[in-house]
């Protein structure tokens, strides 16, 4: 369960780095450039304790999949980007994708 835990924040990490990173402007702004880079930092730190007790798949289909869902919600929601009918079916398709890998992962450990 710790696992998880890491991994919840280790994406929070990841979403909030790849906000300063857009923030950062091309690492032309020294605060949001630094909170890039500490962010990424912290984050697959945090993947990494998640490695101890789950299976490197199943972590990083998670990790990643949340994180570009999220990412793009975040985009949409505070930088204003547009939304259309693909960008809507992407994201439902990446966590269609890790919610199948969990089922297929609770099966086997059950």
């Amino acid at each position: 369960m710790k696992a998880y835990l890491f991994l919840t924040f280790a994406i929070l990490s990841e979403l909030l780095g790849t906000s300063m990173l857009k923030a950062s402007d091309g690492f032309t702004k020294l605060y949001p450039s630094i909170a890039t880079v500490i962010s990424f930092g912290l984050a697959f730190y945090l993947l990494s304790l998640s490695l101890q007790h789950i299976p490197l798949g199943t972590a990083y289909a998670i990790w990643s999949g949340a994180g570009t869902a999220i990412t793009a919600i975040v985009g949409v929601v505070i930088w204003k980007e547009t939304v259309s009918v693909t960008t809507v079916a992407g994201i439902l398709l990446i966590i269609a994708g890790v919610v199948i890998l969990n089922l297929k992962v609770a099966s086997q450990s059950g």
